[in-house]
């Protein structure tokens, strides 16, 4: 019995001598633990916070595009950028607003709506996808020179095939037939077999007398 004291007391005392050594570092590092545990909710919820938010003025914005209230949509647009900026829901109002001024022959709205998709929002598809748009405007106001800027940055690969084809509609306005026609047929290639935009590439390339050509497998 006197032996089992005796260990029982060696390992109090080793137990004493490592929590003197090592007590305060184990605390700060439980009390980091649960700092960092606690921000992390935090953030959680107010990221389902801001959703919500979002969500409720993304659906005022549609109600008010469906108005054809253009001031009132700009002041839609512009709250939504300040409060929610970098929310997905933000940078799908910039487009419909641009959309919405667009059809309305408000050209200059509709290029800022899509300026600033284009450079401030989070989501790259929605940038790829605000540029594309905005290359088109421009290929309108026949600004070919910006256009093609815009259409010389990096997108991701899933773009590769629209992108083609907007240049080669900036070069057909230029002239640039043969040049046009070759990026038609990347674009066409780019597609998948049952995508719609495909028929779309199909009409373009026959009335540059062009038939479209599947690109060999290596």
């Amino acid at each position: 019995m006197a032996h089992l004291d005796l260990e029982e007391q060696e390992q109090l005392d080793r137990v004493k001598h490592f929590w003197k050594q090592y007590g305060g570092l184990i605390t700060w590092a439980l009390v980091l633990l649960l700092a960092v545990y606690a921000g992390y909710n935090g953030w959680q919820y107010w990221q389902r916070k801001q959703a919500v938010q979002a969500t409720a003025l993304y659906e005022e914005l549609e109600r008010v595009a469906a108005s054809g209230d253009a001031a009132r949509l700009d002041r839609v647009l512009a709250d939504m950028r300040e409060r929610f900026g970098r929310t997905l829901q933000a940078q799908q109002a910039g487009l419909l607003a641009a959309s919405v001024h667009a059809a309305a022959g408000r050209e200059d709205a509709a290029r800022a709506a899509l300026q600033w998709v284009a450079e401030q929002g989070s989501d790259e598809a929605y940038r790829a996808l605000a540029r594309l748009r905005l290359a088109g405007l421009l290929l309108d106001a026949k600004a070919y020179g910006d256009a093609l800027k815009l259409l010389d940055q990096d997108y991701p690969p899933e773009f590769a095939a629209l992108v083609a084809d907007r240049r080669g509609d900036v070069l057909l306005a230029q002239g640039r037939r043969d040049e046009a026609a070759a990026l038609y047929q990347k674009a066409w290639a780019g597609l998948p077999a049952d995508h719609s935009y495909r028929r779309v590439v199909d009409i373009k390339l026959a009335a540059l007398g062009r038939k479209p050509q599947a690109e060999e497998r290596k």
